[in-house]
């Protein structure tokens, strides 16, 4: 079966784990306080202001679950989010983790560097990471600082989806060209999931696609 075809096969048990449970677990600002690792993690990754949390809650269907805000760097810690535990304190089927938010370009020097300690270690050390996300501008396509956390997933031999957000804001030929170059650079990173992921949290656009993905992540 192709990876399109068991993709679709996906999209209905997908749909109703996210239907399911979904509460927010703790945040961790190290890995001190990182939770126990008994369940599969899917993280997500990417710039400041690239939808990161808009796309969180559209995924789970909760407003607010993900806080989301027009100031760039304000997720500073690893924030946890169970989803699918049949009751408060059981063994939930994934946790989706929001890592803080990078390229910023007023953030201080230490927030940068703590920002790469607290990623580096969780990337390096979580053995039940099964997959990241990395999150692409539609607007803007891959920059310098999405190569980098590229380049660190590829050395942490973590797999990785480049998940197109915002595509609702450019014309249809414009989102082509850039879904076209962003596949393009995904096959040239030893640890890109070949599969592009394109979204519209506004639209709704991609979500029954990315959920798909992520539970076909966490059964491999």
């Amino acid at each position: 079966m192709s990876d399109e075809a068991d993709g679709q096969d996906l999209i209905e048990p997908a749909r109703k784990l996210f239907a399911g449970p979904v509460s927010f677990l703790k945040s961790a600002p190290d890995h001190r306080y990182l939770p126990e690792p008994d369940a599969p993690e899917v993280a997500f990754a990417g710039r400041s202001n690239v939808g990161k949390s808009s796309l969180l809650n559209r995924l789970t269907n909760r407003v607010g679950l993900a806080r989301t805000s027009n100031t760039p760097g304000r997720t500073q810690e690893l924030n946890f989010f169970d989803v699918g535990a049949p009751e408060e304190g059981a063994t939930p089927v994934l946790r989706l983790v929001d890592m803080p938010g990078y390229g910023f370009a007023k953030a201080p020097k230490d927030m940068v560097r703590k920002w790469r300690h607290v990623v580096n270690d969780y990337l390096r050390g979580r053995v039940v990471l099964r997959r990241a996300l990395v999150l692409i501008d539609s607007r803007h396509g891959i920059k310098d600082v999405d190569r980098e956390i590229m380049t660190m997933l590829d050395k942490a031999a973590v797999t990785y989806h480049l998940v197109l957000t915002k595509a609702d804001k450019i014309k249809a030929s414009e989102l082509a060209a850039v879904t076209d170059r962003t596949a393009a650079e995904a096959r040239t990173h030893v640890a890109a999931h070949p599969k592009l992921l394109v979204t519209s949290s506004e639209k709704d656009m991609g979500i029954a696609e990315l959920r798909a993905a992520i539970l076909e992540a966490i059964r491999n």
